[in-house]
């Protein structure tokens, strides 16, 4: 009930008038007029009427208070039995609040995050907060958390959240958990290829930790394993690796259980490290001058990440003309420095149209092919002469080299043509004028081909009688590719429309050197929206099925979709968040989805810690769940204790909501009437006296 004042005046016409009768008054008591005291009383009505007072009443209902039950389905309550605790302490609570008179409940299910989110952590009171601002204050009641304790978005204050109930966690979780962790401290995010790169990791075996004993550490590139060490526990380690190929790279690091163990998500740890090159060195050697040398040159040298030592054989030994030898070249060239002692830091080695005129030893192309057996690159481009004895396939470099030649020569125009391994092969998939399966290249011709039989290798183009053009192959650890021709060279010239001579040549130098992008057989995962999209190139027209390990361990089998350019793909729901290890048996890639280490798993175990402040601020209590009865439920009033010894209290709600005002006036008129002539003729009277 309030009073509420609506002056019939202007408040400054009203302070004038009683101002006036304060004079009046001021006047009769110098003058001691009788009868002045019911002069002021008639003057006190008349003023009072005027403000117009009047009493408001409220006619209110009162609402039911409001319970928020926050349950925690986050990844660590996935752990051991925390989610039947929490289903079991949620069903408690909704049976003890449906049973309490003006109160109902908020279930709140939060904390789960899915691959199309990037949430770090736990997030509890997001969703809360969403909650409660549908609710006015007055109504809360009360705020219970059933979690393991790992959130990781607590307020501040209880104050932040605009409440003035107990906010009370039920502890899921056993009291005496204990869990190995593995830690990248730091990792870099770039390296060259080739390079020693370091990491630094550290293992601690959770509660306390110490620096006793040693656990085996493996770490992986790309799901293969590359080298493990002996790390100790609770000291931070070092670990080195060479990173293989340009791009990313996943590296996966894998510590063995310990004694103790909540989970083994947090025994792995992931870290993508982005591959870069290095400058490239190509050593390329021409056999003689002619027309496509150049454009090999042009072509090389348009790339700034790329050193090329080029040497041309312009003058053979065997040719007298009567030059002095001190006019032959302006230095000598280093051909024991090349072929010997820094053979091994070149990228790729080209062969032009080369032949044996003695220029070169035995010794040196047997170092070119050992180079190529233990990982290098080799291209040899042939001409002529590689149908005569003085082929380069009669030398030791010949049992590198997949084509071996019959001795015939064609010479007269034909249009180069992908194979039907070919249009599957990344080298020469989708080139440019290249046709299809019913169209033919639109690309210009070529007027020289080689004649060789294939002894191994991929023939990924052909030419004249269809004979290899085009070969790929695998040697060793290194790689070798051979071009039947010496007339590629007339694309880059425009003839009859030209061709992609570069892009083709850039395809086979980057395949040659082991680029990821252009592996025939490749196996390939990735994450964008919640989807996981896998990805298999193949030059096998059958694909195997491919089996998919999910984070929680779970395989599951997937059958892939054929496409065109040898891919064949599938598509699968991300659901959780973590590493995908994708594999069809003979390929394995991985994926990452969310966080690559999560918060909430680098300590998964149960503890009341983080929200005890909050709990405590709030008048709130923290109660684990195992091995203790689930409490009770009791209203009290808000300066009473919010818990007891097995029960916990929800604060009295006075929320209300207001239906009807009633309005009644102080003075009504004819009250005001006649105090006022009552005044009067008692003033009156007095002064007849």
């Amino acid at each position: 009930m309030t009073v509420q004042w609506a002056p019939l005046l202007p408040l400054w016409l009203i302070g004038g008038l009683a101002a006036v009768a304060l004079l009046l008054l001021a006047l009769a008591l110098w003058r001691r007029a009788a009868g002045i005291w019911w002069r002021a009383g008639a003057f006190a009505v008349l003023l009072a009427a005027l403000a117009n007072p009047s009493v408001i009443e409220e006619q209110r209902d009162p609402l039911s208070d409001v319970v928020f039950v926050v349950a925690d389905e986050s990844t660590s309550q996935q752990i051991e039995n925390r989610g039947s605790q929490t289903e079991q302490a949620v069903a408690h609570l909704l049976q003890q609040i449906g049973a309490l008179e003006d109160t109902e409940v908020r279930l709140i299910r939060a904390g789960e995050v899915t691959g199309a989110l990037d949430v770090e952590g736990t997030h509890l009171f997001g969703p809360l907060r969403q909650a409660l601002a549908k609710v006015p204050r007055q109504r809360v009641s009360a705020i219970i958390l059933v979690s393991d304790g790992q959130i990781h978005d607590l307020p501040e204050s209880v104050e932040s959240l605009g409440i003035e109930a107990p906010v009370h966690l039920l502890l899921t979780g056993r009291p005496d958990e204990g869990d190995r962790r593995l830690t990248v401290v730091r990792a870099p995010s770039f390296g060259i290829v080739g390079d020693q790169l370091s990491l630094t990791l550290r293992v601690d075996d959770l509660p306390g930790g110490g620096t006793s004993g040693r656990a085996r550490v493996v770490l992986r590139q790309d799901g293969v394993a590359k080298q493990g060490i002996d790390a100790r526990i609770g000291v931070e380690e070092q670990m080195t690796f060479e990173l293989e190929h340009r791009g990313p790279a996943v590296l996966e690091i894998e510590v063995q259980p310990g004694p103790q163990e909540l989970t083994l998500a947090n025994n792995r740890a992931a870290v993508v490290v982005n591959g870069v090159r290095d400058r490239l060195r190509v050593l390329l050697v021409s056999g003689e001058p002619h027309a496509g040398e150049r454009a090999w040159r042009n072509i090389l040298k348009s790339d700034p990440s790329v050193d090329l030592v080029h040497f041309t054989i312009l003058r053979p030994p065997e040719k007298q003309d009567g030059t002095p030898i001190r006019e032959l070249s302006l230095i000598a060239f280093p051909t024991r420095e090349l072929f010997e002692v820094k053979l091994d830091e070149f990228d790729l080695i080209i062969f032009d149209r080369y032949r044996r005129r003695g220029v070169l030893p035995s010794i040196y192309l047997e170092n070119v092919a050992n180079y190529v057996e233990k990982g290098g690159a080799l291209l040899e481009a042939n001409g002529p002469t590689f149908a005569t004895p003085l082929s380069l396939y009669r030398t030791p470099l010949g049992r590198v080299l997949p084509a071996e030649p019959t001795g015939q020569i064609f010479e007269t125009g034909f249009h180069p043509e992908v194979t039907d391994l070919g249009s599957r092969h990344p080298v020469t998939a989708g080139l440019d004028g290249g046709g299809g399966p019913d169209a033919a290249p639109t690309w210009g011709r070529w007027f020289r081909q080689i004649e060789g039989d294939t002894i191994r290798g991929n023939i990924l183009m052909q030419g004249i009688q269809q004979a290899p053009l085009l070969i790929l192959d695998r040697f060793g650890e290194g790689r070798v590719a051979q071009i039947m021709s010496d007339h590629m060279w007339l694309w880059s010239r425009g003839f009859e429309g030209g061709g992609p001579q570069a892009e083709l040549l850039r395809r086979i130098s980057h395949w040659l050197m082991k680029e990821p992008d252009l592996e025939e057989e490749d196996l390939r995962a990735q994450v964008r929206g919640g989807q996981l999209t896998i990805t298999r190139r193949s030059l096998a027209v059958a694909q195997p099925e491919i089996t998919v390990t999910l984070p929680s361990g779970e395989t599951r089998r997937v059958t892939l979709t054929p496409a065109d350019s040898g891919r064949s793909s599938a598509t699968i729901a991300a659901e959780a968040n973590g590493l995908y290890r994708i594999t069809d048996g003979t390929l394995t890639t991985l994926a990452a989805v969310g966080p690559l280490n999560p918060l909430e798993l680098r300590d998964p175990r149960s503890s009341g810690a983080l929200a005890e402040p909050l709990v405590d601020a709030s008048g709130g209590t923290v109660r684990r769940l195992e091995g203790n009865d689930l409490p009770a439920l009791r209203k009290v009033a808000a300066d009473r204790d919010r818990f007891g010894r097995d029960w916990i209290g929800l604060k009295r709600g006075g929320g209300y909501v207001v239906t009807g005002v009633l309005q009644i006036p102080v003075l009504p008129a004819l009250l005001v009437l006649c105090l006022s002539l009552a005044a009067a003729v008692l003033a009156w009277q007095r002064e007849g006296h």
